[in-house]
């Protein structure tokens, strides 16, 4: 399967946070070339992999597995695993997805939306501050290795 997403820093002075989200944590068990992720939400857990990005596409693969066997591969995460509440917020039909880090990213919000080509419009939310699509600083990946708490980020 292909995923194609764009990532987006928030503007957190125009961000108002919807009542519920979904606590993750994940850890990455390889990064080199493709990824592989453990994580665990609420009470499910899947293990993803993750190809090269070229452009804003790259192969996914998700397999959900017990949450007991995330928690022992998350045990193996070669940095901190990254903690994060995802809240779900449409906007003109398409659906965005908000993180909100916990932990060492503490205050770092990030929207990612999903879209069907790499060329598709889509309405843009006010509290949408900076595109971070091709950055790696940006990538949960890199965030678990170099933590970015709102302080620091750029």
């Amino acid at each position: 399967m292909i995923e194609i997403e764009r990532k987006f820093l928030v503007d957190t002075t125009k961000w108002e946070k919807p009542t519920q989200g979904c606590y993750f944590q994940q850890g990455y068990l390889a990064q080199d070339g493709c990824t592989l992720r453990v994580r665990i939400a609420q009470d499910k857990a899947y293990l993803t992999i993750k190809g090269k990005t070229i452009g804003f596409s790259r192969a996914e693969f998700e397999y959900e597995i017990p949450v007991d066997d995330a928690r022992a591969l998350m045990q193996m995460s070669l940095y901190p695993p990254i903690e994060k509440i995802r809240y779900k917020v449409e906007v003109g039909g398409k659906l965005w997805e908000v993180d909100e880090f916990l932990g060492a990213n503490s205050g770092l919000l990030l929207a990612e939306i999903e879209l069907n080509s790499e060329d598709e419009t889509f309405d843009m939310p006010i509290w949408v501050e900076k595109e971070v699509t091709g950055d790696a600083r940006y990538y949960n990946s890199s965030l678990s290795k170099n933590p970015m708490p709102l302080q620091t980020a750029p």
